[in-house]
């Protein structure tokens, strides 16, 4: 219920004083998991994600905000779960997956972190890790004016798959170029 209202909250301030356009909603699979990957620029990148969709988006938030005992509350009732940064942290790796095959949407930033000069940064291969090993697709989606919260732009992609690499062991250079494809697709998104 926190969510759901916390989601109305945002979405009027997202439309009053953000002046959000939407384009592409539709393209969001109505069930099954699936990984919403979008471009990062701001603190606002979640919430503007989670308020694109009907679904409930999950995130990956760094544990320093678990230890705050209100802001920790609240970023759980957001279905946000705690990640020890630069760690590989396997035990946000075995909960992502779980979200996953369970049929939830799961959004991440494959930067791994916010650009501080809006350009798009490299990709990670966590997004390509976890589509492959959940077999899921990768939403992929374009941010703009997020970081001044005005006349915010989003862009949803089609969803991308590669049921090919689903049955097969999968090698850095494989993650590596899914990653491109995932990074090519959200500039363009973001044009």
């Amino acid at each position: 219920m926190f969510y759901i209202v916390a989601r109305i909250i945002c979405r009027i301030f997202l439309t009053l004083v953000g002046r959000w356009k939407i384009e592409g909603k539709e393209n969001m699979p109505p069930g099954g998991g699936v990984i919403v990957a979008s471009n990062h620029v701001s603190y606002l990148d979640p919430v503007v994600v989670g308020c694109t969709f009907d679904r409930r988006v999950s995130y990956l938030a760094k544990e320093e905000l678990f230890k705050t005992p209100v802001l920790g509350w609240i970023v759980r009732q957001l279905g946000a779960f705690p990640v020890k940064r630069g760690s590989g942290d396997r035990g946000a790796i075995r909960e992502s997956l779980k979200l996953l095959t369970e049929g939830h949407a799961f959004g991440i930033f494959p930067e791994g972190t916010r650009s501080k000069t809006g350009l798009l940064q490299d990709g990670k291969p966590g997004a390509a890790m976890l589509a492959v090993k959940a077999k899921v697709p990768i939403l992929p989606i374009g941010l703009k004016g997020t970081k001044k919260c005005r006349k915010i732009r989003v862009k949803v992609g089609k969803p991308m798959y590669f049921p090919e690499l689903w049955e097969e062991k999968v090698s850095k250079e494989t993650l590596d170029e899914i990653t491109g494809k995932i990074m090519a697709e959200i500039a363009r998104l973001m044009e």
